[in-house]
């Protein structure tokens, strides 16, 4: 490959663990870097003290890792939505996000990996069309305080299953030409190109240009390897487009455990790069 791919994982992965143990365990199997979780540090972002995030920052640092950024950004939250009719709610959410951007920084990240499916689904009333608009809008209205704080927030295109907005990475890059900022990224998903009709490998040297993050997971809502999607082609193409970012392993299905999904999964990752020098 023309460069090593950069591993990182995401601390939920590793449930009710101290951060800490979760930290020391990822680096012990080759990550070098964490994507955190915002509810898995508090109920919001808000509730985080300058003393509690300089906390963090020591403990992931301390195990020889660096903070990637953010993601699943409004989970467990209430009142926040980037597609809502009613303007109070969507200048409500730009400020959260933006608190989140914040956050993002001062715990030495730079990306914010937006999907929130919950809160960007299609309300009653609003069309395909007035969604995006509302999105554009909110986005937009984030970009002052993304520049501020040197963070991107990285949109990621979702199935049809879990969401109707934005389920394409096409569509995705789209409103992201509109908004015009390069704090205003891609992020792809293996488990969510894999519901797309064209081959993850064409999606992945189309969007090449927005291209900003990466997860890597399997439709089966587990890590790299443990399904059916070989990686082969997938890390051929991000070596192909000189993508220098994360691949950061998110896992929805926690059943084989912390320990088997961060060491098996990069262990496949890391084989599959192998193949291809």
């Amino acid at each position: 490959m023309n460069s090593p791919l950069r591993y990182a994982i995401c601390n939920e992965t590793f449930g009710d663990w101290p951060l800490a143990k979760a930290c020391d365990f990822a680096a012990a199997c080759g990550y070098t870097g964490l994507e955190v979780a915002p509810f898995t540090l508090a109920a919001l972002a808000t509730d985080l003290s300058a003393a509690a995030r300089g906390e963090i920052r020591r403990t992931i640092a301390r195990a020889g890792l660096d903070c990637v950024g953010l993601h699943w950004l409004l989970a467990k939250t209430e009142g926040f939505h980037v597609a809502h009719p009613e303007a109070e709610v969507r200048s409500r959410t730009v400020e959260y996000l933006g608190e989140l951007a914040k956050l993002c920084h001062d715990l030495g990240g730079r990306v914010l990996v937006f999907g929130s499916p919950k809160q960007r689904s299609l309300l009653p009333g609003v069309s395909p069309e007035a969604a995006l608009d509302h999105m554009h809008e909110v986005f937009s209205r984030l970009v002052p305080v993304l520049e501020t704080t040197d963070t991107v927030v990285a949109l990621e295109p979702l199935s049809p299953v879990e969401t109707d907005v934005l389920t394409t990475a096409a569509e995705t890059c789209r409103l992201i030409d509109r908004i015009g900022s390069p704090h205003v990224r891609l992020h792809l998903d293996v488990k969510a190109m894999a519901s797309e009709g064209d081959p993850i490998p064409e999606i992945i040297v189309a969007s090449a240009r927005h291209l900003e993050h990466f997860h890597a997971n399997d439709p089966n809502l587990q890590g790299p390897g443990f399904g059916a999607v070989d990686f082969q082609p997938i890390f051929a193409a991000l070596d192909g487009i000189r993508y220098a970012g994360w691949v950061s392993v998110e896992v929805f299905d926690y059943a084989p455990g912390p320990e088997r999904l961060a060491r098996e999964s990069i262990d496949y990752m890391r084989r599959v790069e192998e193949s291809l020098d």
